[in-house]
């Protein structure tokens, strides 16, 4: 019995990024060190790392590497985790969350570094990340962040109004930070350069191949998939927004949050150095996330949330593009060519959750957002611990899978917040 994979959404980045490595199919029964379930950056990563090692890892992947969030994101390489320093130091400790500050901190430089080490083809550009505030609340908050962030041992730098102008080419904002260790890439690009070198080291990925069953063999794990099935000492689940029943309370563990984004035709290069001369990637700090950048084209990608459901027309993203428009009236006349979405994962507590509900059991999901440089820097760090590594030596500590309550309502919850964000961005409150 084989699985028809889906194919891949239309996007910008399925015209643009490098073509993809074969992966077939699983067929048969196979025997692997490590059996990681989900091909986007964090399956990928650490199939990488293992294989780095000598172990072998068998990667099951329901479609293809990066069709999932992992290649339809805004292609932004962020720094950092979404609570402040002080939540961090408070919810693990001041040793504990130190080192998980350093270590999110630094993430964008082991994508960069890995994509340097494997010259993986994906416009890559460590241009910087700027996150921005366009009112006075949002000022104060982003100064309050700032000194955090100093405080922890952060590059991050404060740009003012008129700083921030010049590097945008809008006055929309009052203030905020500049992360120089961030960055971009085309991320399906990316995924499909991971899966590529992880291949070339010795790693093993089928694609088409979902996992539909997991049980326990003895002290190994057999995972089973419509074509055969991979039986390994260890397991690692990396299925993030597309986490499914798979292991028991995992799905309703996280939300599920669709972000769209739309692109425009290459702009001509006088345009284009009037967006973003500074290159740089930019998130706004506000009620509803709004990011873009420039890619290599010189196109504009415009993000945020939008409908939570899959994108069906680029009338979908109407409201990002209207809003493109207010920041850069320039843009007026240009066309929008593509327009797409895909599911990330947030968790309740905007903390990235590390699980190991059974022995040999490997988990990581719920990077809120920050999903391109940490979940790379999190596939390291299993692969770091599925070698021997000891649990608290994780940068994230391990914790246990926490259902939510009234799970099954969080599409109208979502779909509300974002009507509510969306109304006081609007008004500027």
């Amino acid at each position: 019995m084989t699985h028809a994979r889906q194919p891949l959404p239309k996007s910008l980045y399925a015209d643009t990024a490098i073509p993809a490595v074969e992966t077939p199919p699983l067929s048969g029964e196979r025997s692997a060190d490590v059996a990681i379930v989900g091909g986007g950056f964090t399956g990928l990563s650490t199939a990488l790392h293992l294989a780095e090692k000598g172990i072998r890892p068998i990667v099951l992947e329901a479609n293809e590497p990066g069709w999932g969030a992992s290649g339809r994101n805004g292609g932004q390489v962020n720094p950092g985790l979404y609570p402040d320093p002080s939540g961090i130091l408070a919810a693990f400790g001041q040793e504990r969350g130190q080192r998980a500050l350093s270590f999110s901190s630094d993430a964008p430089n082991v994508v960069f570094r890995l994509i340097e080490r494997q010259q993986i083809q994906c416009e890559a550009a460590q241009t910087g990340t700027l996150r921005v505030a366009y009112n006075q609340e949002g000022l104060a908050r982003a100064k309050e962040t700032f000194a955090q962030l100093q405080a922890s041992g952060s590059p991050v730098m404060w740009r003012d109004a008129d700083a921030l102008a010049a590097a945008t080419g809008t006055n929309r904002y009052v203030g905020g930070m500049l992360f120089p260790q961030g960055g971009k890439v085309n991320p399906l690009g990316y995924a499909r350069g991971l899966a590529k070198a992880a291949i070339n080291l010795g790693a093993v990925v089928h694609g088409g191949s979902p996992a539909t069953r997991i049980e326990r063999q003895g002290t190994r794990w057999k995972v089973t998939t419509p074509g055969g099935s991979v039986t390994a000492d260890r397991l690692v689940l990396a299925t993030n927004g597309y986490s499914d029943g798979l292991w028991p309370d995992l799905a309703r563990s996280i939300v599920p949050l669709f972000s769209t984004i739309a692109a425009t035709e290459p702009l001509p290069p006088e345009v284009a150095a009037e967006v973003m001369p500074s290159g740089s990637v930019l998130y706004e700090a506000g009620h509803v996330t709004v990011y873009y950048r420039l890619d290599a084209g010189g196109r504009l990608l415009m993000g945020g949330r939008a409908r939570q459901r899959p994108l069906e027309d680029i009338a979908d993203a109407r409201h990002l593009i209207d809003y493109a428009h207010r920041l850069f009236p320039q843009l007026n006349g240009r066309q929008w060519t593509h327009a797409w979405n895909g599911q990330l994962a947030i968790t309740p507590d905007y903390f990235i959750h590390v699980h190991e509900p059974a022995e040999n059991v490997h988990v990581c999901l719920g990077y809120n957002g920050r999903g391109v440089a940490m979940a790379t820097a999190m596939g390291m760090a299993l692969a770091e611990r599925v070698a021997g590594g000891r649990a608290e030596d994780l940068p994230i500590p391990v914790t246990g899978i926490r259902p939510m309550p009234f799970h099954a309502f969080w599409k109208t919850g979502v779909d509300l917040r974002i009507l509510y964000g969306r109304i006081r961005d609007r008004l500027g409150l």
